[in-house]
Order: C-alpha cells, then sequence, then structure tokens
C-alpha cells in the first residue's frame, strides 16, 4: 500500500490529493484507500464508492477482484465496469478526469471507476505520441475489436446461408479449399476457436520463456495438422488467426475476454440465422450497452448520451490544445483542464 501511494504521491506535488482509509473483510482484514481529487472530483460519486465499499461483507479480500465483483452495478453483465491497471500515469490521468482510484494493499492492481467503453479500448501511449499518429492507432484498435468480435461469425454466415454475396472467384476459391471439409462451417470454427482459446490459456501456465512461443507455435502447428486432415478449410484458418491476432491488440484484459467470449453466441447466432442472426446480436448486445451504467455514469457515453463536444478523445484523439474541458458525464467542479 506504501509503495502504491507513494506512486500517486510522486506524480506531482498536489496538495488536493486525498487518500481516505477503510479496512474490508470480516476475519482477515486489509486495508484499502479510496483516492481522488477533492477539488475536481464529484462529491457525489465520492460518497457512491465509499458507501459501496463499506457494504463488503466477506470473510477476506485475497485481491482487487474481489472489490471489483463486490462493488460493480451489474454483476450479470459480460462486461467489465471497473477498470484495474497497474500502470500509475493511467491512474494519475483518471484521476485529473474526476474519477476515483481504488487500492488494496498486498496487490499491484489499482481500481478506476466510472469507466466507459471508450476507455477500455484506449492507453496512455495514445496521449504520448502526436494527435495524428495517436488516433492511427486508436482506430486500429477499434477496427481490431469488431474484426475479434465478428470475424468468424461472418465467415459462418456468408458460407451457410449468404455464399452469392461473395465475389464469383472467392467463392469458387473458397468451395474448393471447402470440398472435403466433412464439417459445417460452425462446427470446424468452433473447433479452431476452443483450440486457440486452450491454447492461449496453456500458454499462460507455462514458464515465461517458451508460453508465448507455445501459443504461437502450437497454433501454428494445430492449423497446418487440421489442414493436411482435412478438418478445417484454409481459408478458415486464416480467419481464425486474423481473430487471434485482433483480439492480442486490445490494450485491456478485462475487456479482450469479454469479446472473446461474446464471439461464440455471435458465432451460433451466424449458424442458426446468417447474417440476419449477426445483426439481431448487435443490436441485442448494444442495447444491453446502452442501458449499463459504472457508477452512474452510461456505459457508452459519450456516444449515448450523444455529446459531439466530447468525441475529441473518442475514435480521434483530437490534439491536446482544443481538449479544454473535462468530460462532462464525471460532473466535476472544475470543468476546465488547468489549475
Amino acid at each position: 500500500m506504501s509503495d502504491n501511494t507513494s506512486f500517486l504521491r510522486g506524480s506531482g506535488e498536489n496538495e488536493n490529493l486525498s487518500l481516505v482509509k477503510f479496512q474490508v473483510g470480516k476475519r482477515s482484514k486489509k486495508d484499502l484507500v479510496v483516492a481522488y481529487i477533492k477539488d475536481i472530483v464529484d462529491p457525489e460519486l465520492v460518497q457512491e464508492v465509499e458507501n459501496r465499499i463499506k457494504r463488503i461483507d466477506i470473510d477476506s479480500v485475497p485481491e482487487s477482484g474481489y472489490v471489483e465483483q463486490l462493488i460493480e452495478d451489474n454483476y450479470l453483465s459480460p462486461f467489465p465496469q471497473v477498470q484495474n491497471t497497474e500502470r500509475p500515469d493511467r491512474v494519475i490521468a483518471a484521476l485529473m478526469e474526476g474519477r476515483v482510484a481504488i487500492l488494496l494493499d498486498g496487490t499491484p492492481f489499482a481500481l478506476i471507476v466510472p469507466v466507459t467503453l471508450s476507455m477500455m479500448l484506449q492507453s496512455p501511449e495514445d496521449y504520448y505520441e502526436r494527435w495524428i499518429p495517436g488516433t492511427f492507432i486508436r482506430m486500429l484498435r477499434y477496427l481490431a475489436a469488431i474484426l475479434a468480435l465478428f470475424t468468424p461469425s461472418l465467415y459462418i454466415a456468408f458460407i451457410s446461408f449468404h455464399s452469392g454475396l461473395i465475389p464469383t472467384k472467392l467463392a469458387i476459391s473458397i468451395i474448393g479449399t471447402r470440398s472435403g471439409v466433412p464439417f459445417p462451417a460452425l462446427i470446424e470454427a468452433l473447433f479452431m476457436e476452443i483450440s486457440i482459446e486452450i491454447l492461449r490459456e496453456a500458454g499462460l501456465r507455462l514458464p515465461k520463456p517458451i508460453g508465448p512461443a507455445m501459443g504461437i507455435v502450437g497454433g501454428l502447428i494445430i492449423g497446418e495438422a487440421a489442414v493436411q486432415a482435412g478438418i478445417v478449410s484454409p481459408v478458415l484458418v486464416i480467419v481464425v488467426a486474423l481473430t487471434a491476432i485482433s483480439s492480442f491488440s486490445i490494450p485491456h484484459y478485462s475487456i479482450g475476454i469479454t469479446l472473446r467470449i461474446l464471439r461464440f453466441p455471435a458465432m451460433i447466432c451466424a449458424a442458426t440465422f446468417g447474417l440476419y442472426g449477426v445483426i439481431l446480436f448487435f443490436l441485442l448486445m448494444t442495447s444491453h450497452l446502452v442501458k449499463l451504467k459504472s457508477f452512474g455514469v452510461p456505459y457508452l457515453s459519450p456516444a449515448v448520451p450523444y455529446r459531439l463536444s466530447e468525441w475529441k478523445d473518442l475514435m480521434v484523439r483530437m490534439p491536446l490544445m482544443m481538449m479544454k474541458r473535462r468530460p462532462k458525464m464525471m460532473h466535476t467542479k472544475n470543468p476546465m483542464r488547468k489549475g
């Protein structure tokens, strides 16, 4: 705890930095600190965070993930409503926007509340580069998130239902590669996707020098062997590889694993209703995200509710000189990014 709080104090002299200590756990007590900038943050947000922490009723809190699960708004949602990070610069930037950080003794992870979906797809490096490369990298990240979620389902939909929408030469090539495959598109896609997920999990459990190599080499070997055995088509191996590479570009682990999980119901919808099923799945997911909130802040803000003035830091990262105001959704005391 002393190390984590010293990181916050070491970011610069700030007499308005407040660190409020609590104890969590009924049998095994641990120190927990709520950090915020008192002349910026909304007092109602601080009060809500403190109330939820006081309501924690559990024997012990081994790690900050316990706190995250016990204070989030909707525990049934697959989307994370609390951001966890090991980076002090991310925490400081969040505090300066009027957010609240939660530090737990014994863990290097800090929790940030409230969060939005756009925050989960942003990285501190976006602001360290000039705005043009920062915008380009961020837009690539949004594209990667879409590919990681929908690429296998679109493959299944086009192969199974809408082959007429594929260009003729490409359709003939795909049909030629699938001529010896005995399974429907859904079964072969599930086989490859589950294999990749198992390899990725196995790579995390292996020693660090061989873990990443296990995931990459194992995927290549299994993909090549499956193609040679006639179980899957070469085009599907390319689709699965593109999906895996896209998921690696997501900067936040929690939202990355959420997209990996939602990929499977999207594939089932595509296999059942084709492209219409993919659209239906997208609409259901969007309706859930519109209703979802994190400590009273809409999860899709500033897209929903619509605030065009705050799109300067959504998909496009405008120059720092143009981002003079803090997010309106935070209801900060001081809306201007200055002293």
